[in-house]
């Protein structure tokens, strides 16, 4: 489904994006492992030292598969990657503009597949911030760099490295990099390749307050022979699944900017203006959104109601749902290029996705999660639904069993310990085996002098 568009900032504005204020967030944060809902007190968050985790089930992912799109096989990773995480609330974060989503119910079922060792979904949460090798790797790991390979890139097969590009054309893709280079926000990281300048890779980190919150979501772009005269191409790596309405099964992102949606002059790709940072932000900021429900056309004028809000939620719950299976898959096979980073960024991050995931499981309504707490449920919505609370315990199981085999320790499941013996108790087993031994010998010598005699 198509959505509206909304007007983006001319490129002098998004090559500004670093040094935007961050919005500041004022709602009371409340601990995530002392977190649950107070159903008697209109789900107002308390603490009580009450510890949400809870025991999850295996579970399966809904996968909605739309009939003009196909999934190409190659487009599904089995890896990890990684990502570094915002500081603080994510300038960009912004709710739908103009466009709605209806949702759907899945066709397909995806089971997850299962850990390769015991996990704990128990476990106590810490948090210490401690340095490791992956948060070292994360701290040096560059916003934009250039590369020299692209195998498994979606459109490796649109040209050669050997081919001759117009002076416009190299000139705009090399002003591209300079911006990019210069000012890429702390979530968004890019590689550029080197013998195939047309070919670019992407990757958005879902920014806090939304249902993508910690996700790691790529993105390959391909500068076509008319480029800037054209926009660019984008393909999204969905992993057969429907996240939002903007971004299909088969990979296609619907944005006007792109020329994928209609919209006004100043909502179209113009080549003298639009960069590619423009286009990146505008797919975190109007496509990776808080609500993304409203980014389809018709169900925006539904936001604020009563109605609007309530599948609003449940659309959010699903995104959610659908989120964890892509991180699963994400770490099974990462992208080309950003493979230690998936491992290390879900390395860093799994504790944190835990503690969210077990505040969902015990009502927090999802995009509350701030700074590693929860806000007030007063100052976000209301709790998440019953449903959800089952699923979120479920689907997380396999999210958890790829933490593991990342080398967290501490969503190991330990071994039980073996029962201890009492010496004294071993004695008095062993003397009773002999007294019940002596009274049936005796016994049957009584029978025999009783039969001779």
């Amino acid at each position: 489904m198509d959505p509206d568009v909304v007007e983006i900032a001319p490129p002098a504005l998004a090559s500004t994006s670093r040094t935007r204020k961050p919005r500041k967030v004022n709602h009371e944060v409340i601990d995530v492992e002392q977190y649950h809902v107070d159903k008697m007190n209109k789900g107002k968050a308390i603490q009580d030292g009450h510890n949400p985790f809870i025991n999850v089930a295996n579970g399966v992912m809904p996968m909605d598969v739309d009939d003009d799109c196909t999934v190409v096989p190659k487009d599904i990773p089995t890896g990890v990657k990684v990502a570094i995480s915002t500081n603080g609330s994510n300038p960009f974060l912004a709710t739908p503009s103009s466009t709605t989503v209806q949702p759907q119910t899945p066709n397909v079922v995806m089971g997850p597949s299962p850990p390769s060792r015991p996990v704990n979904c128990h476990a106590s949460v810490s948090s210490e911030v401690v340095t490791s090798p992956q948060a070292n790797f994360l701290r040096d790991f560059k916003r934009f760099d250039t590369v020299e390979d692209f195998s498994d890139h979606h459109y490796a097969s649109k040209g050669k490295a050997s081919k001759q590009h117009s002076k416009t054309w190299l000139k705009k893709v090399q002003a591209d990099w300079k911006i990019l280079e210069k000012d890429l926000p702390e979530t968004i990281f890019v590689r550029a390749c080197e013998s195939r300048m047309d070919l670019m890779r992407a990757v958005i980190i879902g920014a806090e307050g939304t249902p993508y919150h910690d996700g790691l979501f790529f993105f390959d772009i391909h500068f076509p022979d008319s480029y800037p005269s054209v926009p660019p191409k984008v393909h999204y790596h969905s992993g057969g699944l429907r996240i939002n309405p903007n971004l299909y099964n088969c990979g296609k992102v619907c944005l006007s900017l792109l020329g994928t949606w209609t919209g006004n002059k100043r909502e179209k790709w113009l080549p003298q203006e639009s960069t590619m940072l423009q286009l990146l932000v505008s797919i975190q900021a109007l496509i990776l959104n808080q609500k993304p429900y409203f980014n389809e056309p018709g169900y925006e004028p539904t936001k604020g109601t009563p109605s609007g809000e309530a599948h609003s939620k449940v659309y959010s719950e699903n995104v959610f749902l659908l989120s964890l299976n892509t991180m699963v898959y994400s770490m099974r096979k990462p992208p080309k290029h950003f493979e230690e980073f998936v491992r290390s960024h879900y390395f860093v991050r799994a504790l944190d996705i835990v503690k969210a995931c077990n505040a969902y499981k015990d009502g927090a309504p999802v995009g509350s999660i701030v700074k590693g707490g929860v806000q007030d449920i007063e100052e976000t919505s209301q709790s998440g639904s019953k449903k959800f609370r089952t699923d979120v315990a479920a689907f997380m199981k396999a999210v958890v069993g790829e933490f593991v085999k990342l080398g967290v320790k501490e969503l190991q499941e330990k071994p039980k310990p073996p029962p201890v013996v009492n010496a004294n108790t071993e004695s008095n087993t062993a003397n009773r085996k002999r007294s019940r031994s002596s009274s049936i010998k005796e016994f049957l010598a009584n029978i025999g002098r009783c039969v001779f005699q």
